[in-house]
């Protein structure tokens, strides 16, 4: 499975967890319009963590790119720390 479809594989499963409703997953979709809170996004981050293998929020990884802002930046997040 690739990053990108373990990426949204995740948000729907936290936002059925969570009860809560999904925006349409594109790349152009903000993170704040996406549906999904802080603690959904806790979530998601640590079960992509756990799959991946990868922490892209870690405190170096961080300061190489820019905080990800729509959900295409999130999964080029994830993409750019698994190489």
């Amino acid at each position: 499975m690739s990053i990108r479809d373990e990426v949204i594989v995740q948000f729907k499963q936290v936002a059925k967890e969570q009860g809560k409703r999904l925006a349409p997953l594109e790349d152009g979709l903000p993170l704040l319009e996406s549906g999904l809170d802080s603690l959904c996004f806790a979530i998601v981050v640590a079960r992509l963590e756990d799959v991946l293998g990868v922490d892209p929020f870690s405190a170096a990884a961080a300061e190489e790119a820019p905080f990800p802002v729509t959900l295409g930046d999130f999964v080029r997040f994830y993409d750019n720390a698994a190489k």
